[in-house]
């Protein structure tokens, strides 16, 4: 990777983001994953929860354990966590194949309790998220690597990181919510010189969010 620009040139001579590196399973991720629109509830439920066993550590160490997480959790299917309990969360606290982290763990079954009542409020998780998408006038004219870096807490970020504590989500900060929004394309945080971000721009051209029954 070279910082000056922030492309990580890979054997094959192409150009990723730096955060891809060399890894092939980080490669695949950013290559088919990051930053593809998603309007599934069950694929952003996952994501949310997953951002926040993430929290000090690193994406790569969730991606690696991320088939354990879905055994762990039915498949991040809410309806059937939220009905996990005290036990489970002793039990999963003997899991070494997801992050043994009773605070996280906790939340994650809080956070789908949340998640059917939102549901219910607007219609679907998706609608809810999509609602956070930023105008196209409020985001950078030209994605490079320093403005990647400066787009840490932006405010589209914190206002969703505080939508959800006020409806009782855990582990959401607005670090964690955008990380959440780079990844299921609620933005394309692709570099320019990146080989991905043409196609996640079109990605996002054809996808059309869901509509809510109810503004934020």
């Amino acid at each position: 990777m070279e910082e000056k620009d922030g492309l990580a040139r890979r054997a094959d001579g192409s150009t990723g983001c730096w955060w891809s590196g060399q890894d092939a399973a980080y490669i695949h991720y950013h290559d088919t994953e990051w930053g593809f629109p998603v309007a599934d509830d069950q694929r952003l439920f996952e994501k949310i929860c997953l951002e926040g066993f993430q929290s000090g550590l690193s994406w790569i160490t969730i991606l690696r354990k991320r088939e354990n997480f879905r055994a762990a959790f039915h498949g991040f299917d809410f309806e059937r966590v939220a009905k996990m309990d005290e036990a489970d969360v002793d039990r999963l606290m003997q899991d070494t194949g997801i992050v043994r982290n009773r605070r996280k763990i906790e939340a994650t079954l809080n956070n789908a309790r949340q998640a059917i009542a939102m549901r219910a409020e607007f219609g679907s998780l998706a609608a809810f998220f999509w609602q956070y998408e930023p105008d196209p006038a409020e985001r950078p004219a030209h994605m490079n690597y320093a403005e990647v870096r400066r787009l840490v807490k932006p405010p589209h970020a914190e206002a969703l990181a505080k939508a959800l504590k006020k409806r009782g989500w855990r582990f959401v900060g607005p670090t964690t919510a955008y990380a959440f929004m780079q990844a299921m394309g609620l933005v394309n945080d692709h570099l320019e010189g990146c080989i991905i971000r043409e196609r996640v721009t079109e990605a996002r051209a054809a996808f059309t969010p869901p509509r809510s029954r109810r503004s934020v």
